[in-house]
């Protein structure tokens, strides 16, 4: 390998510490393209091979401390690894993560199925140099009918990329129907949030189709995935967002599913928990998965407070003996911040709560302890006492 990178002694270090990203600021000196290079420190050791991205902040992303070529028959090995931890599904489901980047080992790349078609994404400079060798590992390892690229995300533009969202093998269609359990759902891999659908919820709404009961919520309902899982149990069920859009797709899952008891509401959740609160109205489940309030640092204290007023205001709906599953996918919110304010909410709302289970992402979705980046998912299961 020509290409190679130096590195300081702190930047070093934070390999031998298990996180894969050296930052600009520990960077000797580098190649001008993008690419894979060879990691040598100060004194000439060899470390490893990276993606080098030579515009951005994470100017290199860990592959391997070995010497190998990074080839198509690298990235299949991997994927092919990545592919086998998913064996196990549950519930089973035929939309699923394949590859959830650093969480796999395969930095920066995101791999999605969809039945037979794969969504990816890939989000650094150094990938995106590699990519006819990652298409081609797709190709080999999960034999899609169609692989779309959904290289659209904002991280993207950090690295001197281009937004765009591209078909790259065959036709993949939009929307395109896919299960989890036994629920049919419509998937939009051309337009739809992340890859298509939220897949990393997957395991939370397989459990609550198993505990609702009474009257349920389902708030910031997207697509209704909780809603068509609860409503199995539940006596009844509304599902409640602020996009019309949205909300016409559930209603279409509805109908795929054939349950009668969902309601759609088009709302401002904020608004309707405040209304539903003063007009005295109770429910048994409830479910509260917003969208990321935090999207830096700086944002924190103004996301606690929305996850506060939420919060509060679903545990003062809930009869006595009644659930609810909230979470927070803002990855600056930490898990401790995250329980603390449940703790702040459920003193403000003046109801005894006890904690029945701690959440967070699932199977297919690691979360690598010292690459604290590859968690973000975060939530807790709540039962109100009285």
């Amino acid at each position: 390998m020509s290409a190679q990178a130096v590195v300081s002694h702190r930047g070093s270090a934070r390999w031998r510490h298990g996180h894969p990203w050296i930052y600009r600021s520990d960077v000797v000196d580098g190649p001008r393209t993008a690419g894979i290079v060879a990691v040598i420190d100060a004194r000439g050791a060899f470390l490893g091979q990276a993606l080098w991205s030579p515009t951005s902040e994470i100017r290199l992303r860990f592959l391997t401390a070995a010497e190998p070529p990074i080839d198509t028959a690298w990235w299949a090995e991997r994927l092919r690894a990545a592919h086998a931890r998913r064996a196990a599904l549950d519930p089973t489901a035929s939309a699923y993560r394949v590859v959830h980047a650093e969480g796999d080992g395969l930095p920066s790349l995101i791999v999605d199925r969809y039945g037979e078609y794969v969504v990816a994404q890939l989000l650094s400079a150094g990938l995106e140099a590699v990519r006819a060798d990652v298409l081609a590992a797709i190709d080999a390892v999960l034999a899609p009918a169609g692989i779309l690229l959904r290289n659209d995300a904002s991280v993207r533009r950090h690295e001197g990329l281009p937004l765009i969202v591209e078909p790259v093998r065959g036709v993949v269609p939009d929307p395109l129907e896919v299960t989890e359990g036994d629920i049919r759902f419509l998937a939009a891999p051309h337009r739809g949030q992340k890859t298509g659908a939220f897949l990393d919820q997957r395991e939370h709404h397989g459990l609550m189709g198993r505990l609702a009961h009474g009257r349920a919520l389902d708030l910031f309902c997207y697509h209704g995935l909780f809603a068509l899982h609860m409503a199995a149990r539940a006596a009844s069920v509304v599902g409640v967002d602020t996009s019309a859009e949205a909300l016409g797709v559930a209603a279409e899952n509805q109908r795929r599913n054939g349950r009668t008891n969902i309601e759609w509401r088009e709302a401002n959740v904020f608004d309707l928990l405040r209304e539903l609160d003063t007009g005295g109205e109770r429910y048994d489940t409830i479910v509260l998965d917003p969208p990321a309030f935090a999207k830096d640092r700086e944002a924190v204290p103004g996301a606690l407070r929305g996850y506060k007023e939420i919060n509060r205001r679903a545990l003062r709906l809930l009869r006595p003996g009644g659930l609810l599953l909230t979470a927070s996918c803002s990855y600056h919110v930490g898990r401790s911040a995250f329980m603390a304010m449940l703790g702040d909410a459920a003193a403000d709302a003046r109801r005894q709560v006890v904690l029945e289970r701690l959440l967070g992402q699932p199977a297919d979705h690691p979360e690598v302890l010292t690459i604290p980046e590859t968690g973000y998912l975060k939530g807790a299961l709540l039962r109100v006492l009285a």
